[in-house]
């Protein structure tokens, strides 16, 4: 295993001494040649008024954001990823399209060579995305980054601070149910008092492929050709390729890589109540689960949020339920169950004083009920909220507004700042899970002020041997 190093919340996010140069020369020697792609077509006058997007990483939710990417005004110019074998279906996606992008292996040569690059598009790994965005921005880029927006807290932090020096890139984070008019709607509700006030929220998720107690294998398998393992890794510790283990799809199962569902669910469940609730950081955190303590993700995993009074809004307390666990008899409301059967997979429930709201993850408020009511009623369409004012706009989808944002547009809704903080309240929930403690949370100071042990799991730790 190779040195790590610590990164300081206070830091850029940065990394060693591992060169562009020594990337392309190992990928070269694994395949033949690094991947430097077709020459771009030249560019009508209408095209010139589009932006230049690179898109880079093609797993699951890079080959869905290409193809939302087709309808937008964009140039799709290059393609980056570091398994060559993702190339063909990407091709395949935009193979009518009236541009042929270059392809790439090294994010660090894309941006360094396409000198007419806008804007990228980041579908990687969570342990990529900070490294990727903090390169983009610093190239002058706009960014589109998938939730969660860092792998860890203090990546987070350096990110939000890191924006804040380039006003004029337009940035968003992946958490796609934002742009649903469900929730957008469910935050105008809510505001406008229709539920009163709220103590108690109940949100869950699946597995997502999540299978807890797994050990690092010690006997790795051959690397396929075409795939750049140690690039893969970038600033993640080292360690064997194993098939089946983590690429593709399977990373989110391993710290190293992932936060587990809560990292692939977090930043679409507590969308709406940190919208809605104005939530900061949460000043105590439970969290309990099964075969905790492994490099990988554990199982009925149940966190507790504590926030404090905000404004003239009562303290509230929001619930996670994960792999296994669903919220306890009696919390699901009577009329709620008889709708649905059984609980889904996701599920977003707000209880007011007033009533309640509920949704799926992405849309997160689909139906409310309010006091008095004999039936539950779509969100949109409640007599008793048509008076509260449509305050928020409403979009075609998340990559458009971004895209739209880009060229002119209005502002984006889950910007990197905004998606900065929705991430760190996601994450401090990993952490608590990790230490299997109540943590008594500074969210400003990004620390446990009972537990010094949740540090190490608060900080970013990149290779020595790695540097963008």
């Amino acid at each position: 295993m190779k040195q790590i190093q610590s990164i300081k919340p206070s830091e850029e996010i940065s990394g060693g001494h591992w060169s562009r140069r020594h990337f392309l020369q190992t990928a070269a020697l694994a395949t033949g040649a690094a991947v430097t792609g077709f020459p771009s077509l030249l560019r009508s006058a209408e095209t010139t008024k589009k932006i230049n997007v690179a898109h880079i990483g093609f797993g699951g939710m890079g080959k869905g954001r290409l193809t939302e990417m087709l309808g937008c005004k964009a140039n799709i110019i290059a393609l980056c990823d570091v398994d060559e074998n993702q190339f063909p279906a990407a091709r395949q996606i935009i193979a009518k399209a009236a541009f042929k992008p270059k392809e790439y292996v090294d994010f660090r040569e894309m941006l360094e060579k396409e000198k007419d690059l806008d804007a990228v598009v980041i579908t990687t790994p969570d342990h990529w995305h900070a490294p990727i965005t903090t390169a983009a921005l610093k190239a002058g880029k706009h960014v589109f980054c998938e939730k969660p927006l860092t792998h860890t807290i203090s990546e987070a932090r350096a990110v939000r601070k890191l924006v804040k020096k380039y006003p004029n890139q337009v940035t968003q984070m992946g958490n796609q149910g934002s742009a649903s008019p469900n929730l957008r709607r469910g935050i105008e509700v809510i505001q406008g008092g229709a539920l009163g006030q709220i103590h108690e929220v109940h949100c869950w998720a699946p597995a997502s492929g999540i299978h807890p107690g797994l050990a690092t294998p010690s006997v790795g398998d051959p690397i396929p050709n075409g795939l750049h393992w140690d690039g893969w890794l970038g600033v993640a510790p080292a360690r064997l390729y194993k098939k089946g283990y983590y690429h593709p799809a399977n990373w989110r199962n391993w710290y190293d890589f992932g936060s587990g569902t809560m990292g692939d669910w977090g930043c679409h469940a507590l969308n709406l109540p940190f919208h809605a609730l104005k939530l900061d950081y949460a000043k105590r955190i439970y969290a309990n689960g099964e075969l905790a303590g492994l490099p990988t993700y554990s199982g009925k995993n149940h966190i507790r949020f504590e926030f404090d009074r905000r404004g003239n809004l009562d303290p509230v307390t929001v619930h996670w339920y994960d792999v296994g666990a669903k919220p306890a008899d009696g919390v699901v409301p009577a009329e709620l169950l008889a709708q649905l059967g059984e609980l889904p997979e996701t599920g977003v429930l707000i209880l007011g004083e007033n009533g309640w709201t509920y949704g799926e993850a992405h849309s997160s408020s689909d139906y409310v009920m309010l006091k008095g009511d004999k039936k539950m009623s779509g969100i949109q369409k409640h007599e008793a909220t048509q008076n509260i004012p449509v305050s928020l706009p409403r979009v075609h989808n998340h990559v458009a507004e971004w895209v739209d944002a880009c060229t002119g547009g209005p502002a984006t809704f889950s910007s990197f700042e905004t998606g900065g903080h929705l991430t760190e309240i996601a994450l401090s929930g990993v952490v608590a899970l990790r230490t299997q403690k109540t943590l008594e949370w500074n969210g400003e100071k990004m620390r446990s002020e009972n537990a010094p042990e949740a540090d190490q799991y608060i900080q970013a730790h990149y290779r020595h041997d790695w540097k963008l």
